[in-house]
């Protein structure tokens, strides 16, 4: 397949490169900083610099791609978190409808899911506070692209517990849910980065989640 994959650089970013040019898959790697990939040495990887915010000009790149993978974060730490979360995700959205690929896939966050009937992770008393802007707007951006029609996107929810202590391992398996975390036997909802990457190609490979949201743990 050919797929862009915007937000290549970070955290979750990196992952899903590297398990799709491990898939063969040809990738045009968008970021803000695209030379911190300089040193990946594939001939299938081609490095695009954009600005998330230019409609226009992103929608150019995302032309005649299979599939569209959005790893976008403007920063744990940006003062503008929410507003450019929200405003970038949707920046994404109209680019993708425009460029004329079908196919979207947005990593968000854990805190959307529920953990009793009507309660959310983000809304229990022990989330924590240096998630919670983030979170908020991933939250937020599910509610708007829950009206997208035209568009078949995906929205992953990661574990509970998918931060750098959980990686390093690719363990080749995982479980999905849909609004509620997967819990393993002790009880924990946890996943590395790396086999959440795994279940976002699958998830691209053969779609089993369009139009909705789901979440993956061991």
């Amino acid at each position: 397949m050919k797929i862009a994959l915007i937000g290549a650089s970070g955290f979750v970013g990196s992952a899903i490169l590297k398990e799709a040019l491990d898939r063969g898959h040809e990738v045009t790697a968008i970021a803000r900083n695209p030379e911190k990939l300089n040193t990946i040495d594939d001939e299938k990887l081609t490095l695009k610099q954009a600005d998330i915010m230019n409609t226009g000009t992103l929608a150019g790149i995302l032309q005649e791609h299979d599939a569209v993978i959005s790893a976008y974060n403007p920063g744990w730490t940006n003062p503008e978190l929410y507003s450019d979360f929200i405003k970038g995700s949707q920046s994404i959205q109209e680019a993708v409808k425009n460029s004329g690929v079908k196919r979207l896939i947005v990593v968000g966050g854990a805190g959307s899911l529920f953990v009793a009937p009507g309660v959310q992770l983000l809304d229990t008393p022990h989330f924590p506070e240096d998630y919670r802007t983030g979170a908020s707007a991933a939250r937020d951006y599910l509610t708007i692209i829950k009206d997208e029609e035209e568009l078949e996107w995906t929205f992953l929810s990661p574990a509970i517990e998918m931060h750098p202590g959980t990686s390093g391992e690719r363990k080749g398996t995982y479980r999905t849910g849909q609004e509620n975390p997967v819990f393993d036997e002790n009880n924990r909802s946890i996943i590395s980065v790396e086999d959440m990457a795994l279940a976002i190609l699958d998830e691209t490979e053969a779609p089993k989640q369009v139009r909705r949201r789901f979440t993956v743990a061991y």
